[in-house]
């Protein structure tokens, strides 16, 4: 019996899937992944995303706009996506935060944005889910600020920060998942974090068709790779991989209510 697992964050609307997505989600689904959450980064993904979910019943929708598209959004954009979260395929609302490696957009405008969704998140009762890339300590401020205003429901993507922000992020109620770089050999700092984070706020994700994990770096990436990260993250925290996709698989169920 194959133990369900759940890629809680890929972009099945990549033009890199366009060619082949129907096999994509059959080996997914034959390798154990029972669902699959399709992320936006604009209103354009967005639109595809819930399209996808429409499509195919063990795809989910997150909607929203990622803080490198921000500057570019239009008049009616934000409007949109807040209509779009309405929709019953859509569990959750971003992916949102800051990143200062690309410098596309200007921080203000990202950090609106990111006040936004979780304000979103609040209104609808749908966890939102952070981008953090070379921004840790502004996403943190904005994270404490808002916590003040009411609990959070919501996750770090593909997380890749210290030991100070997991713990910080986890004290706020959040949960961290973990992508592919988990299982590069030379990231055992990553894999000492991981194991510091409390079991019931650990997900897997592949982020697909980015990040490949072993062994499979530097390949196209897909859903049904995401148990080679649960297999990493068991074995960091000792347990089994059937025990750790257990595990994540509640606590995907539990945080997007799916």
């Amino acid at each position: 019996m194959v133990v369900s697992l759940i890629d809680t964050h890929c972009h099945l609307d990549s033009e890199g899937f366009h060619q082949d997505i129907d096999q994509v989600i059959q080996r997914a689904t034959d390798t154990g992944v029972e669902r699959m959450l399709t992320i936006g980064v604009d209103l354009e993904t967005s639109q595809a995303a819930v399209l996808l979910a429409n499509r195919y019943p063990c795809v989910s929708a997150v909607v929203g706009i990622q803080p490198n598209y921000a500057q570019e959004a239009k008049p009616g954009d934000w409007a949109a996506i807040e209509d779009l979260a309405t929709h019953p395929r859509v569990v959750g609302v971003g992916e949102t935060g800051l990143d200062k490696y690309w410098d596309v957009a200007p921080l203000e405008i990202q950090r609106d944005y990111f006040i936004r969704h979780i304000e979103l998140s609040r209104r609808l009762n749908k966890p939102f889910v952070v981008h953090c890339r070379e921004a840790e300590a502004e996403v943190v401020e904005v994270l404490q600020a808002e916590a003040g205003n009411g609990p959070l429901s919501g996750l770090m993507h593909s997380f890749c920060g210290g030991e100070t922000t997991a713990n910080i992020c986890v004290n706020l109620g959040l949960y961290i998942s973990f992508a592919g770089m988990l299982t590069f050999r030379k990231n055992e700092d990553l894999r000492a974090v991981a194991k510091l984070v409390p079991r019931d706020q650990l997900l897997v994700e592949t982020d697909a068709p980015y990040l490949a994990p072993l062994p499979n770096r530097g390949k196209r990436n897909e859903p049904s790779w995401v148990r080679f990260t649960n297999d990493c993250l068991a074995q960091v925290h000792g347990l089994t991989p059937d025990e750790m996709a257990a595990l994540t698989t509640a606590n995907a169920k539990r945080l997007f209510r799916i």
